[in-house]
């Protein structure tokens, strides 16, 4: 089965070091909610995120959501050929179940993120739609134990969007970053048999898994 890591993506929760900050305080009670409770947005905390580290590939969860509605809304996921999961910028993953039908609303995804976070599962009877746990990248790629890894990085060889589906085994794992600006860290580039770059310009994640994904379904399905 195709595998699918959002990886390094802007989304966790509020850090304890910012949970004091104005921004935090007054968006914490504007939603009911505990600082440590929301996710970091860049929306409503920008000023509390001026100088951390990693700013630049923080506080986005937003694209998160786009990536994983273009991901879970396609014949290939709801048809069981491919697996999709989350990993964060610290080192958590979320594993998205089959047949889930995530939140088109911004503000109901941020809310069962959230939930997700206090509870570890979101389930629907019998059904585990998703799951977090504490684990970096490496063991993420280990656990999913693919024949390859490749990522999409305006690092990468050039090639294009056609010839990458042609290279997509089902045993293959895509690796696409969820973060707006910035690289993938050196560490979890050892983890990459290859990186690719598919487009001249720099776009969005969920843009790119749009068009990967397509090409590769009409190869196997259309």
């Amino acid at each position: 089965m195709l595998s699918l890591v959002i990886a390094e993506s802007a989304l966790e929760l509020v850090p304890l070091e910012l949970q004091r900050h104005n921004s935090v305080t007054a968006s914490a009670r504007r939603f009911n909610k505990k600082p440590s409770e929301i996710l970091l947005d860049i929306s409503w905390h920008f000023a509390a995120m001026k100088g951390i580290k990693n700013e630049i590939k923080r506080g986005r969860p937003d694209l998160v959501h786009f990536s994983l509605l273009e991901a879970c809304s396609i014949p290939l996921y709801f048809e069981n050929k491919l697996n999709v999961f989350v990993h964060t910028i610290d080192d958590k993953v979320i594993s998205v179940g089959q047949n889930v039908r995530l939140p088109k609303s911004y503000h109901r995804f941020i809310g069962l993120v959230e939930k997700l976070y206090t509870t570890g599962k979101i389930k629907e009877g019998d059904n585990t739609l998703l799951e977090i746990k504490n684990m970096n990248f490496g063991n993420l790629i280990k656990k999913i134990n693919p024949k390859q890894t490749i990522a999409l990085s305006s690092k990468g060889i050039k090639s294009s969007y056609q010839k990458l589906a042609e290279e997509i085994k089902d045993d293959t794992c895509i690796v696409i970053g969820g973060f707006s600006k910035g690289q993938f860290s050196d560490e979890n580039r050892t983890y990459f048999d290859k990186e690719i770059s598919v487009d001249k310009e720099p776009l969005e994640a969920h843009i790119i898994i749009s068009r990967v994904l397509y090409e590769y379904e009409k190869r196997i399905i259309m």
